[in-house]
């Protein structure tokens, strides 16, 4: 269970008296990560959220038994994760059950042109040296200041914001358009 400790709660008052704050806390800082997590495993977006909505139930169900709440998120992931791959398992069901698409989401041509764009963006990140696809993937993809993105790859926050503005000219470059 991913390093969880975990305690068989007999009584009531081993349950926190705080759990809801601790739910809703937890919840605000997880969700979208978790949701992003799901939707690695599961293509269809509404399945991805009911995967993160019942990891937060099936959280809260054993949350008596948890010693260490510091660890729910590493729990959290755990149960997507498992979620993910049963609902995989069992032929993507979701799909079935899908809502009906909104009327202005995109014809297929201009999904195609959209998927095409962003495989375009992918590969002219791939071409990109190390440091600064990283810095460039931290900075927009999870959305980290220079700052955090430093201290996770242990550079100077000058030195980031120096790959990101190289990587971004070069990906100027790479996505200009032939005449």
């Amino acid at each position: 269970m991913d390093g969880l400790t975990v305690g068989v709660a007999t009584t009531r008052e081993q349950i926190p008296d705080d759990f809801e704050r601790q739910a809703a806390a937890l919840f605000n800082a997880e969700a979208p990560s978790l949701l992003h997590l799901a939707r690695f495993y599961v293509d269809d977006k509404t399945a991805a959220e009911d995967l993160v909505q019942e990891a937060f139930i099936r959280l809260s169900r054993t949350m008596a038994r948890v010693r260490d709440p510091g660890r729910g998120a590493a729990y959290l992931r755990s149960i997507v994760i498992n979620l993910a791959r049963d609902h995989n398992r069992r032929g993507l069901v979701s799909l079935h059950h899908r809502p009906p698409p909104a009327d202005d989401e995109p014809s297929a041509e201009e999904a195609a042109l959209g998927r095409s764009a962003r495989q375009e963006v992918i590969e002219a990140l791939r071409a990109l040296p190390g440091r600064q696809r990283d810095c460039l993937t931290l900075r927009y993809y999870y959305d980290m200041s220079p700052a955090d993105i430093a201290d996770g790859l242990g550079m100077s926050v000058n030195s980031v914001k120096t790959h990101l503005q190289r990587g971004l000219r070069a990906l100027s470059v790479a996505l200009r358009e032939e005449p």
